[in-house]
């Protein structure tokens, strides 16, 4: 994961200080790709722990189509609690637009469903693209969370806001755009997230896995990160070997793996590095 690392040495020394919607303020740099050969291991950041239950459970929970926030709570998960309203609110985020995304006519398009089939029956298909960015459900950014879920809004956009399969010599790869990239707290979770759903995919399809390809558009470190016990800690660090990924089984359907069927193993980073967290 040594490219995680040069990313983060790009944004500060090639970075712009800019305003943000937190208030915080970002030192931030515009349009980068990373690329990641799943089948050389599993790209998991190993200079601080990721929380691998974490990305598990989220990721589970969006290919349910749930946006309920007590679904994640009662597997001690509570990365979306800033969020959610107290009732577990958050809106049509990506679970909705994944699963239910709604049509003007009535019709509701499961994306994933779609998708995974397309691959089966058409897999040169130049369609195997899921959105998550659906303008007429955006929140205000003038509201909070909370308010935009009670106006029947997101609580917060989608920052990881479209993906799409490729398929060549028998192998999956995935490329993602994320519009607005968190590098110290997000990233890692979201290159292992969208790793793990490849992984996933490929493993329905009969197919191997190839390339994960992470596109940037506003790529930032928010400024409360640049401190010598956070951000400029994992630099100090080296990075170790990558883990494997191994899929205990093969259930019928995408929608029905478990998390007791995704086990990681080899996974030996250096500590947590705590930070806060911009709502």
């Amino acid at each position: 994961m040594q490219t995680y690392l040069d990313l983060l040495r790009d944004v500060i020394e090639n970075g712009t200080d800019k305003g943000d919607r937190t208030g915080v303020g970002t030192r931030s740099v515009f349009g980068r790709q990373i690329r990641f050969d799943l089948s050389q291991g599993f790209p998991l950041l190993t200079t601080k722990r990721v929380h691998t239950k974490s990305v598990v459970r989220e990721l589970l929970w969006f290919l349910s189509g749930s946006t309920d926030n007590r679904d994640l709570r009662e597997h001690g998960v509570t990365i979306w609690d800033d969020w959610a309203t107290e009732e577990g609110g958050l809106g049509p985020i990506y679970g909705a637009q994944w699963r239910s995304w709604a049509c003007p006519d009535g019709r509701v398009v499961d994306q994933i469903t779609e998708v995974v089939e397309t691959i089966r029956t058409r897999p040169d298909s130049r369609r195997l693209v899921v959105s998550a960015w659906n303008p007429a459900d955006l929140p205000d950014e003038t509201k909070s969370p909370q308010d935009n879920v009670r106006a029947g809004r997101m609580a917060l956009a989608p920052c990881h806001c479209l993906f799409q399969f490729y398929v060549a010599n028998g192998c999956l790869s995935c490329q993602l755009y994320q519009r607005s990239a968190d590098l110290f707290l997000g990233v890692p979770f979201n290159i292992a997230s969208y790793a793990l759903l490849t992984h996933l995919i490929a493993h329905q399809c009969d197919l191997d896995v190839g390339d994960f390809v992470h596109t940037f558009g506003d790529l930032h470190l928010y400024r409360n990160h640049l401190t010598e016990d956070i951000v400029y800690a994992q630099l100090a660090r080296a990075p170790r070997s990558l883990p494997r990924l191994r899929l205990a089984r093969r259930p019928a359907s995408l929608l029905e793996y478990g998390y007791d069927d995704i086990e990681i193993q080899g996974y030996l980073p250096h500590p947590t590095i705590r930070a806060p967290i911009a709502v």
